[in-house]
């Protein structure tokens, strides 16, 4: 059984993906669904319930909850998912590197990055942030210098196995290239098992972009986030405590629906497991 119908045979996973693609595209056309602006204030309507006007009520300003929802996708969800492309990159090149030049390169390599995971991520993600100042591009750096020798490690061990495969070594005696071997051969092997390092990983993302915002170091008022609007609602939750479950279930949905589709992309690969599935 291929790897595509393994995943498809899990319903959660599937539901999961429909899930995450109605999120993005809701996120792309938010100017186009959402019923207000998501940074126009009305004191006179703070506060207000459910209603046709403001379907998940409005906050502390009187902004609508929901229009700033669907905008927060963008900053939220996007922005996690932008800087995870970007370490994915930095990752997967550095990492073929390390894999396939052995000796010297590849010690040094992997000394940088020891150096580098010796300090907890998150703990690493405060400092930078702390230094360089909060803000959404201070935020994806940060996570990419906290993450990216994490990634290059993960990847060279998967570069390793795939490169002395029986194809790979008659590739070599072929005459073939280095590069023509990774692009041909090495990296579509190895793009499954990319993919669910990024997908297991993006949920992580979000919630350190999350709680970085939530912390008052990550994306700065007015700008929608799922984070800030948490901080912001927890000034009030004794009061209104409902102004913290939009955004609060939002991430927690989000969150999970990506690593249910890791996990199910996981099992996929897995080949034992699918032989005994099939």
């Amino acid at each position: 059984m291929g790897v595509i119908n393994r995943f498809k045979k899990d319903r959660l996973a599937m539901v999961c993906m429909g899930f995450l693609f109605i999120v993005m595209i809701a996120g792309v056309f938010a100017p186009l669904i959402a019923p207000h602006s998501p940074i126009e204030m009305n004191i006179k309507e703070k506060f207000s319930g459910i209603s046709m006007t403001y379907p998940l009520g409005t906050d502390q300003l009187g902004r609508c909850i929901l229009s700033r929802l669907l905008y927060g996708i963008r900053t939220t969800v996007f922005t996690s998912l932008l800087a995870m492309a970007v370490t994915i990159f930095i990752g997967t090149l550095l990492g073929v590197i390390a894999g396939i030049s052995r000796g010297k390169v590849d010690e040094m390599m992997m000394r940088i990055c020891d150096i580098f995971l010796s300090f907890p991520s998150e703990v690493m993600i405060l400092a930078i942030v702390g230094v360089m100042g909060p803000g959404l591009s201070n935020i994806i750096l940060a996570s990419i210098i906290a993450k990216w020798a994490w990634y290059t490690r993960m990847i060279r061990t998967i570069i390793i196995k795939y490169r002395d495969k029986n194809y790979i070594q008659f590739a070599k005696v072929s005459g073939c290239s280095t590069g023509h071997i990774v692009r041909t051969h090495i990296l579509p092997g190895a793009a499954g098992e990319i993919a669910v390092l990024a997908t297991l990983d993006s949920g992580s993302v979000i919630l350190i972009i999350s709680a970085l915002s939530f912390l008052g170091l990550g994306v700065q008022a007015p700008t929608p986030e799922w984070g800030m609007m948490l901080n912001e609602a927890k000034n009030v939750m004794i009061v209104h405590p409902y102004q913290m479950l939009a955004p609060g279930i939002a991430i927690l949905l989000v969150v999970a629906a990506f690593n249910f589709v890791g996990d199910s992309l996981q099992d996929a690969f897995d080949t034992k497991r699918g032989n005994k599935m099939g």
